[in-house]
Formats: structure tokens, C-alpha cells, sequence
């Protein structure tokens, strides 16, 4: 049976391998639909097309017009990475200006198993309400893939992220779309 995944990325360095990502997730049985912030869409624009013809799907990176087809499968999981300083705080803070955090939030008020792996530098990290919008993201209900847990952020200034760890970022969407035993 095929899952379907919808994975979203901002506009971070780790987008760079979403090629890769898909082609890893689509490995482990799902069906990927890609969703881009507007950045993340103009960093890989050049690859949109292949990206299209890679998950089957129409990459999106704008809300549907009224009467426009919605053209993605209804989702088992999300998965929100790298989500970037802005898109979590957007996401907590229910700003959902562009269309994969009004997608995310939406999914949130749906009770769609979700995971969010952010990627930010240190300094962004002790910013008072990225610590608070995480804390509302885990409150409810998403799993929240970060320090510990997940990515650990670097310094200000790295234009690389080489340690981003997108094998638990599918590792967590395969376990949430896997039904509980009990």
C-alpha cells in the first residue's frame, strides 16, 4: 500500500538534497507530493520541472486559485524539513501567508501526523520565540525534530549544513504514518 507524504521545505541549505530525499522516501514505499516556501521554490527553480517529473506531482509553492484542482493525494504524514526560523515561528503563530505553512496548519487542525525538523544557526536558536514556537508545535501534536532529538544548529554565517539529518526526518515520518499496534 502506498503512503503519501507531504514534504515541505524552506529555504535552507539542506533543500540542496531534496532530490536525493525524494528518491530516498519514494525507496520506503511513499508517494511524495513536494511543497516549497516561495524562497525555497526561487533557490532550486531550475529544477522544478525535474522535481515535478521525479514525484509525479505538480511542485507547489503558491495556494490553489478558487476552482483549480487540487491535484495532490490527501496526505497520510508531513513532513515539514528544513524548516527554517521564519517557517516554524510562521507555523506556531498560525501565519499562514505562504502555502506550505497554511498547508502545515491546516493538516495540524486536521490531526495529520506531522514532524517539523527546523534548521537554524545558534543565534536564531536563542531567539525568546523560537523556544516558545516550538514548544507550541510539540504542544500540539507535531513531533518536533530538534536538538536532541534532531538537528542541531551551527553558527551564524555556514552557507553549508553537512550534518542535517534527513535520515530521522524520514525515519519520524515513517513512524508516524506506521499505525500503533495497540
Amino acid at each position: 500500500m502506498t503512503r503519501t507524504l507531504y514534504l515541505f521545505c524552506s529555504a535552507a541549505p539542506p533543500l540542496f538534497d531534496v532530490a536525493r530525499v525524494v528518491e530516498e522516501a519514494q525507496a520506503r514505499g511513499w508517494d511524495v507530493c513536494l511543497g516549497l516556501t516561495p524562497s525555497a521554490a526561487e533557490w532550486v527553480a531550475g529544477g522544478i520541472e525535474g522535481l515535478a517529473a521525479l514525484t509525479g506531482h505538480p511542485v507547489r509553492s503558491r495556494y490553489r486559485r478558487p476552482g483549480e484542482p487540487d491535484l495532490w493525494p490527501v496526505p497520510d504524514a508531513v513532513l515539514f524539513a528544513p524548516a527554517t526560523f521564519n517557517s516554524v515561528n510562521a507555523l506556531a503563530l498560525g501565519i499562514t501567508d505562504s502555502f506550505v505553512v497554511g498547508v502545515a496548519a491546516e493538516a495540524m487542525g486536521k490531526g495529520t501526523p506531522m514532524a517539523v525538523m527546523p534548521c537554524v544557526n545558534t543565534a536564531l536558536d536563542r531567539h525568546p520565540q523560537f523556544e516558545q514556537s516550538l514548544a507550541t508545535l510539540h504542544n500540539a501534536g507535531v513531533r518536533v525534530l530538534y536538538g536532541e532529538n534532531g538537528f542541531h544548529p551551527n553558527p551564524p554565517g555556514e552557507d553549508h549544513v553537512p550534518d542535517f539529518p534527513w535520515q530521522l526526518a524520514l525515519d519520524a515520518a515513517d513512524a508516524l504514518a506506521t499505525p500503533s499496534p495497540y
